[in-house]
């Protein structure tokens, strides 16, 4: 039995959080081989933050001593709406937090905000869907009226946003990263900025863009050319990248390469990972993301990335819409972790879509 802590509440299940890895099998031919993994507890699950709105797509950091927690809220729900805005919640203590930033983008929908810092300076970068003034249809989504946004602080207190980041018109920007002086983003558009009707575009590439400053951007390589998706990305010390590409073709996969990124080996997980999360935690690598194998049942699932298979190491309570989870290492030992999910009720007995929060421990 776990006993999983929300605030003053306090929920008992039946699912115990805490994964106690002796072996991992891999199959081989019909024979199994036995290999140590990590033994990791999830603990002091709480719910963070709920206001009655879509609350969704998290990111997590730590900057100058405090955490920073992000998502999207958006009142009238999941899809593209000019309501939705960007919040930052900040904490010293990782169980109480307050707002410390919050903004929207006129006639625009605001999602998928990530961290980066640069230049000594917090970045937050959402991509903003183009919608007017009335939420828009499925059918007349358009990649190529994307543009990425910018919030940023140099001391936590005083933000300058929104600010519109150049070279990102027809772009849908996700996950950031920093190697050396420039900073990175990944970028997803139209093949060859494609105008047709959304049910009828080829497809979209998956791409890296590059900054000096955090702000102007231009292309440097490509992840993929036709099927891109979401893709977190880290660099080596080498500058190889290590990338994980959500549900490409059958499935997810990682993807490797070193500078100048433009061959990239590519091996495939078995399994839909939506919305990935890629982290360095000690000497491993850690996997997080949307989980479902048969598509009726999505919980927010985390991995250890070993020899390019994934092995999981935590189901955290979830369901529904729920995925994009956050993650911060606090030490070889310890880490904080972020994700949204509807799998709880309110006071009135309907599903929301809420932020919650985990402490992990390994013992490693």
């Amino acid at each position: 039995m776990t006993t999983i802590k929300y605030g003053s509440n306090s929920v008992t299940k039946m699912a115990v959080i805490t994964h106690r890895f002796l072996c991992l099998v891999l199959l081989f031919g019909g024979q199994a081989f036995a290999t140590d993994l990590p033994r990791v507890e999830v603990s002091n699950v709480r719910r963070v933050f709920h206001n009655g709105e879509h609350n969704a797509f998290t990111d997590l950091i730590r900057f100058h001593d405090k955490f920073y927690l992000t998502f999207r809220s958006c009142p009238d729900g999941h899809m593209v709406h000019s309501t939705a805005s960007i919040i930052v919640l900040v904490s010293e203590d990782m169980n109480q937090w307050q707002q410390a930033h919050r903004f929207r983008v006129a006639l625009r929908d605001t999602r998928d905000p990530h961290f980066l810092i640069f230049n000594d300076k917090l970045f937050v970068y959402t991509s903003t869907w183009y919608c007017g003034e009335t939420t828009i249809s499925l059918k007349e989504y358009d990649m190529n009226k994307n543009l990425g946004y910018a919030a940023w602080t140099s001391n936590g207190a005083q933000w300058h946003s929104p600010i519109l980041l150049e070279g990102t018109f027809g772009h849908y920007i996700w996950r950031a990263g920093s190697f050396g002086a420039r900073a990175y983003l990944c970028a997803r558009r139209n093949i060859d900025f494609e105008v047709a009707p959304y049910d009828e575009q080829t497809g979209t590439a998956a791409l890296i863009l590059e900054s000096d400053d955090g702000l102007i951007w231009r292309k440097r390589a490509v992840f993929h050319e036709t099927g891109g998706n979401e893709t977190a990305f880290l660099f080596e010390p080498s500058g190889n990248i290590i990338a994980i590409g959500r549900d490409v073709g059958n499935g997810a996969e990682v993807l490797r390469a070193p500078p100048p990124y433009t061959k990239w080996n590519r091996y495939g997980l078995g399994r839909r990972v939506g919305g990935p999360l890629l982290a360095r935690w000690g000497k491993h690598l850690v996997v997080g993301g949307r989980k479902s194998l048969d598509r009726r049942n999505p919980k927010t699932s985390m991995y250890w990335l070993v020899d390019n298979q994934l092995h999981e190491f935590a189901e955290l309570p979830s369901g529904g819409d729920t995925s994009y989870p956050g993650f911060i290492a606090l030490s070889p030992t310890q880490a904080i972790m972020s994700w949204y999910s509807s799998h709880e009720k309110n006071a009135d007995g309907k599903r929301m879509t809420a932020i919650y929060v985990a402490d992990l421990t390994t013992d490693l």
